[in-house]
């Protein structure tokens, strides 16, 4: 089916955030006539698996019906696929997904600061499992199961972190690192990572795909 009839919409938020961070996708949402479930999870007190057995399992107890479709920012989107990978969410029940700078095979950053005790203490242990490379969690997580599109950023600007990454990106995941096998459509644009969930081309990026299965 070509246009997906308007059902649940999840919304996961990412590392250190809250879901207010979510807000303005939650509204945007709800006016096209979707049953938001904005979901909150204490991203800094422990592992995404931790994490992805609590939203899968919230997310597998509500009402069976058509499938859910889901936003998720940053380390959200490693929670959904982790949450699935453990069987706590079956993949049927998902339908299309938009990932926004989701770090799926891990981030420059998190190399960076798991050389930091203090803000690794800070950021808490799910900051160790987005390492790049075979030790974080990210090797261990199989190619999505579900109609995905990723939007990745890359910053306009040279930040401060720029000398992390080999390549665009949006000041905390490189555009290369955004990528998963399976992922049906992949869109770059210039937004950096803190906001890209609140800018009005993004939001209108996210809905189309979610709509049509493919970014306009």
């Amino acid at each position: 089916m070509d246009v997906a009839s308007p059902g649940t919409l999840v919304l996961l938020h990412g590392l250190g955030r809250t879901a207010r961070s979510m807000h303005r996708l939650a509204v945007e949402g709800s006016r096209r006539g979707y049953q938001v479930r904005n979901i909150g999870y204490p991203s800094r007190r422990a592992g995404v698996l931790v994490h992805a057995e609590r939203v899968g399992l919230a997310l597998a107890a509500l009402p069976d019906g058509k499938p859910l479709y889901a936003v998720t920012h940053s380390m959200g989107g490693i929670v959904l696929r982790a949450a699935l990978a453990g069987g706590w969410l079956a993949p049927e029940r998902v339908g299309r997904v938009v990932m926004l700078a989701p770090p799926n095979a891990g981030t420059e950053m998190a190399d960076w600061l798991c050389r930091m005790p203090l803000l690794r203490h800070v950021l808490g242990p799910a900051t160790l499992e987005l390492r790049t490379g075979p030790a974080g969690i990210l090797a261990m997580l199989p190619p999505v199961p579900f109609e995905l599109g990723v939007i990745a950023g890359a910053m306009r600007r040279r930040s401060l972190s720029a000398s992390l990454f080999d390549g665009p990106n949006d000041g905390k995941v490189s555009v290369a690192r955004a990528r998963v096998e399976g992922m049906r459509d992949f869109l770059v644009v210039g937004r950096g990572h803190t906001s890209i969930m609140n800018a009005p081309d993004v939001i209108d990026q996210t809905f189309h795909f979610l709509a049509h299965g493919a970014f306009e």
